[in-house]
């Protein structure tokens, strides 16, 4: 696979920390030619005689002039990430000194790095198999503590230990099936199929568990919209600003005071909600544009994910409550009924005034039982399923890839009740195979890497 790639004997440079200033930077050089070229620049040691895994400390010079005192680490191949020969070079933070040291090494015989290439290069140098390389970009992009992780786990090969038993069980069988095929004049089995008929059912509970994660995949990698609803004066604003623990929405006794919906992100164990506070629903109005905010207030409805109907438990009816619950399951969406200002009536005399209704009663301005609250949003959509050792899908290459695997299982194991001929029987086990090896990167080309090493960044 590695000569299909364009530049593959090159030599890559790249600054591996963000651009911009700061305290240090580091550089990375990754390729045959990485100690020889950092070698030129270094002349306090001989780079070349140093061992791997260590690190010198001197000035980088070209023709004879000091350009910065830097910290160089050697790790020679195959014990480095790219496993390549690969030199970091720790210099000071000046987006000057930097660039001055990337050209100094492209003249001296590197080439600027493409987007991802030493990924790329661990990939096809068997260092990563193509899950854990997509996993580096996902813990690099992580921004909280669930999709860290998520990505963690998947680096460490959680998912790929998961497909690489697959692959090997369904090869052993496959060549065993294979083999029947050329002693077909013999009429003999090799593959005990009551053991094959195990494996796909075991195997199909893996792959419809996986499949099953992808929807929390996307709430971890993505996050959750919450459109915070319900009638003027609910005090949807007021929760808001309480749920921020900030004043960012305009609050007042003014019925129809927000008219454009108001959208803020909250890291709640781990998981980011997207709050959208909306315009107050209700049926007659003559404001033209509170008319348009209560429209935008419908469309995000039907955008969010959760739904938050907030009222007030003092002017709010039971009648009340199921057209609002008709509102939002006409939009096929999950909803938390939410009475708000309990702080006047007391929370046993509105709980008893709505008993029948799942509901969690709060003061927002009060601040009262928001944890409550807080608490039955991360359930709503986790369920308890974050967990460093679950493997949670959030690729949507992986999820499409996963189907076709379920779909291949499902063709073996009909062609095992129906007891097809072998040759039928091992054409679905190599189909089975092709997916599980898209994922992995066993079977995939240049067009594929090029797009998911794209989206890295240049110096990773």
């Amino acid at each position: 696979m590695a000569n299909q790639i364009t530049g593959w004997e090159d030599t890559i440079v790249a600054l591996a920390t963000p651009s911009g200033i700061g305290a240090i930077g580091v550089i990375r050089l990754s390729g045959t030619k990485a100690i020889y070229i950092a070698n030129k620049l270094f002349p306090s040691k001989d780079l070349s005689k140093q061992k791997t895994h260590t690190i010198h400390v001197g000035f980088i010079k070209e023709d004879d002039v000091d350009i910065d005192e830097v910290v160089i680490s050697i790790f020679k191949n195959p014990k480095s990430y790219t496993g390549e020969d690969v030199i970091e070079i720790g210099c000071h933070g000046s987006p000057f000194v930097q660039q001055q040291i990337i050209q100094a090494c492209i003249r001296k015989g590197a080439r600027l790095a493409i987007a991802g290439e030493f990924t790329q290069r661990a990939f096809l140098n068997g260092r990563l198999d193509l899950t854990q390389a997509e996993a580096v970009a996902d813990i690099i992009a992580s921004n909280t503590a669930a999709s860290q992780k998520t990505a963690l786990h998947n680096m460490r090969g959680g998912f790929s230990h998961i497909l690489k038993d697959l692959r090997e069980n369904l090869i052993k069988f496959s060549a065993l099936i294979e083999l029947e095929l050329d002693f077909s004049q013999e009429d003999v089995e090799f593959a005990d199929r009551g053991k094959f008929y195990e494996l796909i059912n075991s195997a199909s509970t893996v792959t419809k568990n996986l499949l099953q994660s992808f929807k929390l995949g996307n709430v971890i990698k993505n996050g959750v919209s919450v459109a915070i609803i319900g009638k003027p004066n609910a005090g949807k604003s007021t929760l808001l600003n309480t749920l921020l623990n900030e004043n960012r929405a305009i609050v007042s006794e003014i019925a129809g005071t927000t008219r454009d919906t108001v959208e803020e992100v909250i890291n709640i164990e781990g998981i980011l909600f997207r709050l959208i506070d909306t315009a107050g629903i209700r049926e007659h109005s003559t404001d033209v544009i509170e008319l348009i905010g209560i429209e935008k207030a419908r469309e995000k409805i039907k955008q969010s994910d959760e739904v938050i109907y907030l009222f007030d438990v003092n002017t709010e009816s039971n009648e009340d409550i199921s057209t609002a619950k008709k509102l939002i399951e006409d939009s096929n969406k999950n909803f938390i009924l939410v009475g708000n200002k309990t702080d006047v009536p007391g929370e046993e005399k509105a709980a008893a005034k709505f008993a029948g209704n799942e509901v969690i009663f709060i003061s927002a301005k009060g601040i009262s039982n928001i944890d409550a609250l807080k608490n039955t949003l991360v359930n709503k959509v986790v369920q308890g399923n974050i967990n460093s050792e679950n493997t949670i899908i959030t690729n949507t290459r992986h999820y499409e890839a996963l189907r076709e695997v379920d779909k291949s299982l499902i063709d073996i194991k009909a062609g095992l009740d129906n007891s097809i001929p072998g040759d039928l029987l091992a054409l679905d086990i190599r189909r089975c195979l092709h997916y599980i090896s898209e994922i992995t990167g066993d079977i995939t080309n240049e067009n594929v890497l090029d797009f998911i090493f794209s989206k890295f960044c240049i110096g990773k």
